[in-house]
């Protein structure tokens, strides 16, 4: 079909394979790489499916036109210049890159490949309560925003310390660049470019050199403020978004499965005052709906040769927080 983009996946682990399997049909997935690789063609409708071990075997087909790279922090930044040599329109996943330094040449790869798009898996913006509280602030439901405070927290699970996002050689640190990525990035959507005032890297409970826990302080030019605390010590998953403005407020809790039911409370003070009119919005999307948009939005990214946002721009802001505070650590 004319207007099917065959594309390949580099990284078959758990968040390669769930991209895959909610690939749009305006897709045609044409071959999968992974050094540690046990798919069989069987597994796909597509039986002239090319499988390896080799991720440089993959960018070599002749009839691909985009990746989706999802593999471990280390090596996206590599695979993306070796793409991009071979003109590939790219999705990868969140953080794009260990650091500052290496988004910087990439950006600077992409100011001669205009014609390319490359998407940074930032699925949380498209999940049903974040898109409903843009469009309110959009519609300045709730004024100037003045701050926003958030919590991401999960309790690992046995011998967690031991998993690649703790090996620092892999990640490029611990759950600053993990969950603190997310909550950086959903602050950055709303308040704009930010600045560290503040960072605190704390290692509480895992025995590992990583943090387990970041303390975030951000700031814009306009005197707003971020305050955000991404945890691998919380024990009960919790998410929780608030967004303050000056007549009004959005609170945003859950992602759904284990981090409970996704919801969001639009707050609306009275000039009077006193107790404010609440309105309250239920999600029930599947668990996969963020993932869907965001596919949906790389095809359309490439079909109307727009620029992608989240794109690598937004992957580079936010990894020079991440690299700032990693430099002040104490």
């Amino acid at each position: 079909m004319k207007n099917v983009l065959k594309i390949g996946l580099i990284g078959c682990g758990v968040v390669g394979l769930r991209r895959i399997s909610i690939l749009p049909s305006n897709f045609k997935l044409i071959g999968c790489s992974d050094p540690f690789i046990n798919l069989k063609k069987t597994d796909f409708d597509n039986r002239n499916l090319t499988l390896t071990k080799d991720w440089k075997k993959l960018i070599n087909l002749k009839s691909l036109q985009a990746v989706i790279i999802s593999t471990t922090h280390n090596l996206q930044s590599t695979i993306i210049k070796e793409c991009l040599k071979k003109n590939l329109h790219i999705f990868v996943e969140k953080p794009a890159a260990v650091n500052d330094k290496e988004s910087k040449i990439i950006l600077n790869i992409l100011k001669k490949k205009k014609n390319l798009k490359v998407r940074v898996g930032f699925n949380h913006r498209y999940h049903p309560a974040f898109q409903l509280a843009k469009k309110l602030t959009n519609q300045n439901k709730i004024g100037k925003i003045f701050c926003i405070r958030a919590v991401y927290g999960h309790g690992g699970r046995l011998n967690y310390q031991k998993e690649w996002r703790f090996n620092k050689k892999i990640s490029g640190g611990g759950e600053l660049i993990d969950k603190g990525s997310h909550l950086i990035d959903l602050s950055r959507l709303f308040l704009g470019d930010l600045q560290i005032e503040f960072s605190s890297l704390k290692t509480f409970f895992w025995k590992t050199k990583l943090e387990d826990n970041c303390f975030l302080n951000l700031k814009n030019n306009k005197g707003s403020v971020a305050i955000l605390h991404a945890s691998s010590t919380e024990w009960k998953n919790k998410f929780i978004f608030e967004i303050f403005g000056k007549f009004g407020k959005i609170e945003i809790n859950g992602l759904g499965k284990s981090y409970g039911k996704e919801t969001l409370k639009f707050f609306k003070m009275s000039k009077k005052m006193g107790i404010p009119k609440l309105k309250y919005f239920e999600f029930k999307q599947d668990d996969s709906y963020s993932w869907k948009e965001e596919l949906k939005e790389f095809y359309n990214d490439i079909k109307e040769n727009r620029v992608p946002i989240p794109g690598f721009i937004e992957a580079h802001e936010n990894l020079k927080i991440i690299s700032k505070a990693y430099r002040g650590k104490k």
